[in-house]
């Protein structure tokens, strides 16, 4: 559930040009030299300019004169017209005032040029930064102008959770253990860089990310440190985002991944903590994003640079489409962040959406995958619950959820769309387990991706207000599809999950492509299994979770943190030699909410966005949005 696949981008870089000193055969002297002659001739330049904008232009004395004169002619008669002496030696008493003072400003410029000429150029250099650095601090406290004050909703088991069995206490800890060897080696190795490789014990990065280091698994990870009780760690990750998380910086990000692990992370960590500084930042990177929506449609591009505000799309998506799960799934972060600011802007992006999906024809009642946002049509008609669909369909029922269960409207379309997906994508294999296929062109593709596993959960918590009274009908599918994800993982030799895995012939959950035999650390089988456990209790859950917990500590752990594994079928695999950053944010904070008690954030009060980062129910009582027509 937390990305759909992304293919690299293509293309080379030239080594960077060398045009400094050494570049060149010629002595440090004669280049400060060169740099003087460079100065006067600008300064010779603008004198030039000053003198022939006085000599040239019109004098505004006399412009004025005349005018006055034309008004005391229109007053009373011909002999306003005729301009006195007394004004004629007025205007010409301004003239020499005037050339005297452009003398005195000019010699005082040509004195100061003469002094900067005596400084050595590291002088200049370093008056030059100091002059950037007091623009660079007048900039930050434009953009960390206070925000309104609003009521924090009424915030519920933001801490303990402690177990009262002493195993599943002692379990709940192991998960909190693996959190902070994962945290630690990243605060060692990989600090400020967006995610970490374990092996190589250095800073990681990936094309979502663009080319800047902004600490995204920091930012994943805070809450999951806060609801642990990590607060050293947790204080360390606020101190690096109050001094160092800059967005004015020139790199193209993904605007859905940005959006769930950069703004869902900060939203998530200011409701727990109370720290404004999550919140001045996630509304500083909201404003970034904004110009991505700048489309023919209001369809907003795949990417967008957070200096320039230009946007694209993939160049691997169908036709320079925008994709579905990727448009489809900011609506959480973005009313919260109207709720917090006061502006509907936010609020005002993501119903647009929603309204043109809404208008437009669904091949059987399918989302396709791909929509392009200068045409407003549909893409190829690739319809899926996992990668470039999954999170779509959630955030229309988890935006039916966040407010309180009033936006009827969302609560309709998630309903319509479920339906669709169980008549057209959900069959059986011969061995008798539930799977999701992938429409493809009219046809049925019986794989099913590891990403598509989040659905069980889905089903489970979507199942209390489902249409028809359908509501055991919804747990028991969330139910089989739990069951088919732990065969996936069962059928082979680590116990950990393939990425896809398919029900052709004699073979069921079980990956055939070698670059489908990876497992990357991901976390939606252990989703699924703690909502299954949240709403029936059943010990089977708490038990697949502990043999997900063992396989990842035997078979991913490394001395430098955590790795994803090449191959599930192999005894003994190569590691891919990265710790993602959703492995904090969303594997290790499901197991251990698992392994706690249900009153340690409950489904009532918090529901989380696709990167388990919880934000609360928005009661009507508290929400600025209750005037919306969504929302009566």
């Amino acid at each position: 559930m937390t990305t759909p696949a992304l293919l690299p981008l293509s293309g080379r870089r030239l080594p960077p040009l060398n045009l400094g000193a050494s570049a060149f055969p010629h002595h440090r002297a004669t280049l400060r030299l060169s740099e003087k002659f460079i100065l006067l001739l600008i300064l010779s330049a603008f004198i030039t300019l000053c003198f022939g904008a006085f000599f040239f232009l019109p004098d505004s004395s006399k412009h004025n004169a005349k005018l006055q004169g034309g008004m005391e002619l229109r007053g009373g008669g011909s002999a306003a017209a005729v301009p006195s002496c007394e004004g004629k030696w007025t205007a010409r008493g301004n003239e020499e005032r005037l050339r005297n003072k452009i003398r005195a400003d000019h010699e005082k410029a040509l004195e100061e040029a003469k002094e900067k000429l005596k400084k050595s150029r590291d002088e200049i250099q370093a008056e030059i930064q100091t002059e950037k650095n007091k623009v660079v601090q007048e900039l930050k406290k434009k953009d960390s102008k206070p925000l309104p004050p609003v009521p924090l909703p009424n915030l519920i088991g933001i801490n303990s959770g402690e177990p009262a069995d002493p195993d599943i206490r002692e379990k709940r800890n192991k998960v909190k253990e693996m959190m902070k060897h994962a945290w630690d080696n990243y605060r060692q190795y990989g600090w400020g860089h967006n995610e970490l490789k374990p092996i190589a014990r250095k800073g990681h990065s990936t094309n979502i990310f663009g080319n800047s280091q902004m600490g995204a698994t920091i930012v994943d990870a805070l809450d999951t440190l806060y609801i642990m009780g990590l607060h050293d760690e947790f204080r360390e990750g606020q101190e690096w985002i109050d001094k160092n998380l800059d967005f004015s910086v020139n790199s193209e990000v993904s605007v859905f991944e940005v959006n769930i692990r950069f703004i869902g992370g900060l939203l998530a960590a200011y409701y727990l903590s109370g720290q404004e500084v999550f919140k001045i930042k996630a509304v500083q990177l909201a404003g970034k994003l904004l110009p991505a929506f700048n489309t023919p449609t209001g369809i907003p591009w795949a990417m967008v640079n957070l200096k320039s505000g230009v946007g694209r799309n993939w160049g691997w998506a169908s036709a320079g489409s925008s994709i579905l799960a990727e448009f489809g799934t900011l609506h959480m972060e973005f009313v919260h962040l109207s709720y917090l600011t006061g502006d509907p802007v936010y609020y005002n992006k993501v119903m647009h959406i929603r309204k043109l999906l809404q208008k437009m024809d669904r091949p059987n009642g399918l989302y396709p995958n791909y929509l392009n946002p200068r045409t407003g049509r549909w893409g190829q008609h690739h319809t899926s619950v996992g990668g470039l669909g999954d999170s779509f369909y959630e955030y229309l029922l988890k935006a039916w959820l966040m407010s309180d269960k009033m936006d009827m409207e969302a609560r309709k379309m998630y309903d319509d769309a479920i339906e669709a997906i169980e008549k057209h994508l959900i069959r059986k294999s011969n061995g008798g387990l539930t799977f999701i296929g992938e429409w493809k062109n009219g046809h049925l593709e019986r794989k099913m991706g590891h990403l598509t596993c989040f659905a069980g959960g889905m089903f489970a918590l979507g199942a209390d207000g489902s249409r028809d009274d359908k509501a055991g009908h919804y747990l028991q599918l969330g139910a089989e599809i739990a069951h088919t994800c732990h065969e996936s993982y069962d059928r082979t030799t680590l116990k950990l999950g393939p990425e896809a895995f398919k029900f052709d012939g004699g073979v069921e959950a079980v990956a055939v492509r070698q670059n489908e035999k990876y497992y990357i650390l991901r976390p939606e089988v252990i989703e699924t299994y703690w909502y299954m456990w949240r709403f029936t209790h059943d010990p089977k859950y708490r038990q697949w979770g502990w043999e997900a917990t063992q396989a990842i500590d035997k078979y991913c752990r490394v001395s430098g943190g955590f790795s994803g594994v090449k191959d599930v079928y192999s005894s003994s695999p190569t590691y891919d030699d990265v710790q993602q950053s959703f492995f904090l944010a969303e594997t290790l904070k499901y197991l251990y909410l698992l392994f706690s008690n249900d009153d340690l954030l409950p489904l009532d009060n918090w529901v989380f966005n696709t990167e388990a980062h919880p934000l609360p129910v928005l009661h009507l009582a508290n929400t600025t949005l209750s005037g919306n027509p969504a929302y009566r």
